[in-house]
């Protein structure tokens, strides 16, 4: 099983694809569980549309416990990887430990601060009293799954950690299923509304929770989730922290570009341009899949390489994930800009709501092919513990160009509310373009022209 997953053998882009290819249906399936409880709210009936509001008010909160998965799944997979890379078993299997413990003692303070402060942090984030109720309803119920997501997005990186691609696929695939019937059962016939979408979210998720944990302790896994791993060292607490910083960062700034986004919105636009928001939000989820897809496929052949002293081949990682991210992030461009209407009409085709969103979509994804340097630079820092620079440049690009500009843009008296809009294209411009090629200067040239493993093999020849 260690030679069918050693990604220092074989075409490096076929390695990469044969974890990208599951890794991106498993991004599309996940959108899908939140794009899902959209589309059906759009349709609730005299209410939809501040009912999408309310729930997109949400978002926020969401993120943040995404975040938290993020910094304990992305921070340990890649020196998961790496330990792999350098055939240390054992120090990968306590890695994989402790980010398991992780995960469960942030889940449980997460879930308990939140519920107790929910409802002024709703009404900070944008809520008006008209679509406070629905927000509250679902982010009431939704805390009390929190868990399993935490569980299920952070542990499934160590199963695409180990070449089990397609599994870590059947990990969201089955919630996403789950979510799909049980959708309009709970949201519709039940006539439980936005609690109904809630509830179906939670059990898909306790699901895809249970399969992931099934997996790693089985006997399919190379290396297993075993109860000894999970006494907490300090050490590699620190390593797994400091390196999840990035992702984390990256999530929290998210979070908090939606809640100034928002409060904008409703101070300049009201309740229809936190509904343009949230579709705009839905639409880039589906959009950047692939390019999330490519780049999370590429970080543990990248990471297992690097481990390993494969020089070379990590380059031609960063070269594949690079042309192949920044082509179709052109094409997806170019398709918003002609079309846009028909990303809108997916969630609702109201009137007003297709009149705003239109302009809105144009000017928001402008040069969004910028992006995927970002991603692309991004990933190439934290599959190489280049934690520094991963941290660097997720607070670059949201915290220091996008907030100041959203605050600032919409004051501007020919701009007013599309200045939100137009914040994000300019950041992408700048974060992605400083982001990539600071990482081909202090990364990519740097790294040895020579492989360690070659050089190793020529010096044991020498002394034979």
């Amino acid at each position: 099983m260690m030679e069918k997953n050693d990604f220092t053998k074989g075409k490096i882009s076929r390695n990469i694809l044969n974890l990208a290819v599951p890794m991106t249906l498993a991004q599309l399936i996940n959108v899908l569980y939140n794009i899902i409880d959209r589309v059906y709210i759009g349709r609730l009936p005299h209410v939809a549309s501040h009912a999408l509001a309310g729930v997109g008010i949400t978002f926020p909160i969401i993120t943040i416990v995404i975040a938290f998965a993020n910094l304990i799944g992305m921070g340990g997979a890649p020196l998961f990887s790496i330990e792999r890379g350098k055939n240390n078993q054992s120090k990968a299997e306590e890695i994989m430990g402790n980010s398991f413990a992780l995960l469960i003692i942030c889940g449980i303070i997460l879930t308990i601060v939140i519920f107790l402060f929910k409802e002024p942090i709703l009404y900070l984030f944008g809520a008006s009293d008209t679509i406070f109720s629905y927000a509250n309803d679902y982010i009431s119920i939704y805390l009390c799954g929190s868990i399993f997501v935490m569980i299920s997005l952070g542990m499934n990186s160590f199963i695409n950690a180990q070449g089990f691609g397609k599994t870590g696929m059947y990990t969201v695939l089955i919630g996403a299923i789950l979510n799909l019937v049980l959708d309009p059962l709970f949201i519709f016939v039940f006539d439980l509304g936005v609690k109904g979408a809630a509830i179906a979210t939670i059990i898909s998720q306790f699901v895809s929770a249970l399969w992931v944990l099934y997996f790693l302790s089985g006997g399919d896994t190379i290396i297993k989730l075993k109860r000894e791993s999970m006494h907490l060292k300090l050490c590699l607490v620190k390593e797994i922290i400091t390196l999840g910083m990035s992702g984390f960062v990256m999530a929290i700034t998210n979070s908090l570009v939606q809640i100034v986004c928002n409060a904008t919105l409703q101070q300049y636009g009201g309740d229809i341009y936190i509904s343009v928001m949230t579709v705009l939000n839905s639409i880039r989820e589906v959009i950047t899949m692939p390019v999330s897809g490519i780049t999370n496929g590429s970080q543990p052949v990248m990471s297992f390489n690097y481990g390993a002293g494969c020089f070379r081949r990590v380059k031609k990682c960063i070269r594949f994930m690079s042309v192949v991210c920044v082509s179709y992030m052109v094409i997806m461009w170019l398709i918003t800009l002609a079309i846009p209407d028909i990303f809108i009409k997916i969630f609702n085709d109201d009137a007003l709501l297709l009149e705003k969103g239109v302009p809105a979509v144009r000017l928001y994804y402008f040069g969004y092919f910028m992006m995927a340097f970002q991603f692309c630079g991004q990933s190439s820092f934290v599959a190489l513990n280049k934690s520094r620079q991963a941290i660097f440049f997720s607070l670059f690009r949201k915290v220091i160009i996008v907030v100041p500009l959203t605050l600032w843009l919409p004051t501007i008296p020919s701009l007013g509310v599309m200045g939100v809009f137009l914040a994000e294209p300019i950041s992408n411009f700048i974060g992605g373009s400083a982001s990539f090629l600071t990482m081909l200067v202090s990364v990519y040239r740097k790294l040895p022209a020579r492989d360690d493993r070659i050089a190793s093999l020529e010096e044991m020849s020498m002394v034979q």
